[in-house]
């Protein structure tokens, strides 16, 4: 029989009210630490290399083989948080990190030798994506799902605060005073303060185990990173959409320097603060769009805040100062809208584990591998059309696959379409 009375509803800390699951508060605190130190290095290593006499091919070279390093460690973070657990690929990835970004500093740019530099740098790229995406399947695995929207929205608040944005803003400070090799041996200091804030205070027992059925064999876990894509199409459409996502980001990055500095009439100076600027909308939209997505529903606001979204605004990109030369204000809108739309996509690392959730690692794999493919990706298509169709051309085929990505994600539905439950009364059920 029902009871007549009613229970109060559970008292929700702060924490939990701003989205944040409770057990994994300091996780997010240790990931933000972590992505300081590990973007400490993103404004200015390069230059310094080439200051210390590598040549700007060698450089790419480098860079390249890190970035190829990274988007596999990204694949794979989901796979093996399903072997292992969630909080072990995470120590992996610290140790990795720690290890070789001693060897890349002492046996690397102290050998002065390019292939010895490629490959301490290319293994500790290893690093982070283990660490971090280690941690977003975590977040994936115990946040109830009313809350997801809005947890991974913190997530992507605490990566991208850290890469790069609060770590070149740390460099900006140490390289004057302290000089580029004692600042890369700062940055070891804030991922090691990250790590242990990780391991000694995150004690939620979910990550500390495998997340793969017990009876499901090492070689088919690591598999199912491959096979879940014909297992579960959407999952496919999903990682094309992560692919869009960001693969314009990566692009403008080739030719929008040059375009704002040689062609609209900007000084240097003037671009890298539009810049800063881009990303600090991103930043803070991460986090509300992570929100909203809690409310819209997330496959809604991928497809109508994050693909046409981001449609309109690369359009705006490019038009906003071809029409009306150096005006930075109305630059900066554009280029801050962009930076918010971008954000529009948040939800999908929410969306892609709810779409197979018995396989929430291997899905997770799916995401990441977009997000390593876009890397790449956008450069590509930037080096394949812009000598016939110029950068008018390139702006319209980026807003076009992100018309292409809002109508992909219109395909990924639930399994099971229902609300959320309740949780302001609860009827207790009597015996």
């Amino acid at each position: 029989m029902l009871s007549t009375e009613t229970s109060a509803a559970p008292k929700i800390g702060w924490i939990e009210r701003m989205g944040i699951h409770p057990p994994l508060a300091l996780g997010y605190l240790g990931l933000l630490l972590f992505m300081i130190g590990d973007g400490v290095e993103s404004g200015f290593l390069s230059p310094y290399l080439v200051e210390k006499g590598f040549h700007e091919q060698q450089v790419a070279m480098i860079f390249t083989a890190y970035g190829l390093s990274a988007a596999v460690a990204a694949w794979l973070s989901g796979a093996l948080s399903d072997l292992w657990g969630p909080r072990r690929v995470m120590l992996c990835g610290w140790s990795i990190w720690f290890l070789f970004h001693i060897c890349f500093l002492t046996l690397g740019i102290a050998s002065g030798h390019p292939l010895t530099m490629t490959l301490f740098y290319a293994i500790r790229g290893l690093g982070y994506p283990l660490f971090a995406f280690g941690f977003l399947v975590w977040v994936t695995a115990v946040t109830p799902a009313q809350r997801l929207g809005t947890a991974v929205g913190w997530f992507w608040f605490a990566f991208t605060a850290g890469l790069p944005t609060l770590g070149s803003l740390l460099a900006s400070s140490l390289v004057p005073w302290l000089g580029p090799l004692p600042t890369l041996w700062a940055s070891l200091g804030l991922v090691l303060l990250g790590g242990a804030v990780v391991f000694l205070g995150v004690r939620e027992q979910t990550g500390r185990r495998r997340l793969a059925a017990e009876n499901a064999s090492p070689l088919e876990t690591l598999l199912s990173a491959v096979t879940i894509a014909w297992k579960e199409p959407k999952l496919l459409a999903g990682c094309l959409v992560r692919i869009i996502n960001t693969a314009p980001q990566f692009g403008f990055l080739v030719f929008l320097p040059v375009y704002f500095t040689k062609t609209v009439g900007f000084t240097l100076p003037e671009w890298l603060r539009l810049l800063s600027l881009i990303f600090l909308s991103n930043i803070l939209w991460n986090l509300l769009f992570g929100i909203i997505g809690d409310r819209l529903g997330w496959r809604r606001t991928v497809a109508l805040c994050g693909g046409f979204g981001s449609a309109v605004t690369t359009l705006m990109l490019y038009y906003v100062p071809h029409l009306f030369g150096a005006n930075f204000p109305l630059a900066a809108l554009a280029g801050m809208a962009y930076g918010a739309t971008l954000a529009g996509y948040v939800p999908l690392s929410a969306l892609m584990p709810s779409l197979a959730p018995q396989h929430r690692g291997a899905a997770m794999s799916m995401l990441n591998l977009g997000a390593g493919t876009s890397v790449w990706a956008g450069p590509a298509i930037v080096a394949l059309f812009l000598p016939t169709l110029g950068i008018v051309g390139i702006m319209w085929i980026f807003s076009g696959l992100y018309l292409v990505s809002s109508l992909l994600t219109l395909t990924l539905t639930l399994p099971v379409e229902q609300p959320f439950p309740q949780e302001a009364i609860r009827i207790q059920v009597s015996p």
